[in-house]
């Protein structure tokens, strides 16, 4: 299994419309891109004050490496790439494979 971590930060003029459009379409690419195993997401809520200014965090899963590899260059995601992208501050990007439980 491979986990892909998206942190995204807005610029601070992003209408809020805009913002659902592209909360939604992130959150659609699992109906698009069969690769996807599951996929979340939310909105920031730590106490914690240490999120730099992140607010949105997309949790996407894969059965492997190659699943990962191929929802790269998919057509849906590079849409919704080319979407964000002019609406982004920040970005931060974290594939992982889940490590046994303690």
């Amino acid at each position: 299994m491979i986990r892909h971590v998206v942190l995204l930060k807005f610029k601070d003029d992003i209408p809020a419309d805009t913002q659902a459009a592209i909360e939604q379409a992130f959150a659609g690419l699992s109906r698009e891109i069969p690769h996807i195993r599951h996929l979340e997401w939310g909105v920031n809520s730590s106490a914690e004050r240490l999120d730099k200014g992140f607010t949105h965090c997309f949790l996407i899963s894969f059965e492997n490496e190659f699943e990962r590899d191929a929802y790269l260059p998919h057509q849906a995601h590079a849409r919704l790439v080319a979407v964000m992208r002019p609406w982004l501050a920040d970005v931060l990007v974290v594939d992982y494979a889940p490590g046994a439980a303690t």
